[in-house]
């Protein structure tokens, strides 16, 4: 398996070449939005953070995208999306936006992406979600061969990310899924609240007992609930049941005391306990 930073950078170099050529191939380049936009301050926002999208055409500052989860297409500005390779590199994505990404509900524990730095090409970090979300410094030996710890060396970040796949080997935890694989940005449209029904003018002075906890009078037309009747009928039952407790003990407790007659032989001054 060839070294992935070439890989990287020779695809790079062949999207910058085709860009112009053949706009339909940009709809396998992967995107994912960091913030939401535009602001909520301002509207609702067409993208929100998280979201995956596809490249249709890019233009000097705005890109035309299609989101993957919605199908919605329109312009957002290239500095609120970042590159996404093999489903788990992130180009140019900081450490604190790395956070937010992999907090995002959907995300599990092992959840991770390799991120590019913002700085410097071809200088990568690791970053996990564990308890919080933890980060890895990923080296480069002078072979070009990749490394987080230096007694496990890979010759590309693939063979790295299928190694820690199975094998935690000294990270917070072995990786499982890559970074929003599985996250499903929130619906556009509120949730619609359930119907409430009311009855007015309800007064529980007119309601018979067998209406409350009668079994035959389950029509539509009761004043009471089914689920209130059952309620109540369960609570009925359980201080009836509480109270005959009660009583059993009650007449257990009198029917254990001991009587004792005081004999004349002398004995009188013993004081007799009753035997519980």
């Amino acid at each position: 398996m060839g070294n992935m930073m070439r890989g990287v950078s020779d695809r790079d170099k062949h999207e910058k070449d085709t860009f112009d050529s053949s706009p339909n191939g940009l709809e396998d380049e992967m995107m994912v939005v960091l913030q939401d936009y535009p602001s909520p301050d301002i509207s609702e926002p067409i993208f929100r953070m998280g979201e995956k999208l596809r490249i249709i055409a890019p233009e000097a500052y705005w890109w035309r995208v299609r989101s993957v989860q919605t199908g919605k297409e329109n312009y957002i500005p290239n500095s609120h999306v970042a590159r996404v390779y093999h489903g788990w590199l992130f180009e140019g994505v900081e450490r604190q936006k790395a956070e937010e990404l992999l907090c995002l509900a959907g995300n599990r524990v092992g959840s991770f992406m390799v991120r590019e730095s913002t700085k410097e090409r071809g200088l990568y970090s690791l970053s996990v979600k564990h308890r919080g979300v933890k980060h890895y410094r990923i080296l480069r030996l002078d072979n070009s061969w990749y490394y987080i710890s230096p007694r496990l060396t890979f010759q590309c970040l693939e063979d790295m990310i299928n190694h820690y796949s199975d094998f935690s080997d000294g990270l917070c935890c072995a990786l499982t899924s890559p970074c929003l694989s599985g996250v499903t940005p929130p619906s556009d449209a509120s949730p619609v609240a359930p119907p409430v029904v009311m009855r007015r003018n309800f007064d529980w002075r007119k309601v018979d007992r067998g209406q409350l906890v009668g079994t035959e009078s389950c029509s539509d037309n009761n004043m009471v609930s089914y689920g209130v009747r059952n309620s109540i009928a369960s609570y009925l039952s359980f201080s009836g049941s509480q109270n005959k407790a009660r009583t059993r003990a009650e007449s257990r407790k009198k029917k254990s005391k001991s009587v004792y007659t005081v004999p004349n032989n002398g004995l009188a001054n013993i004081d007799y306990e009753e035997d519980f």
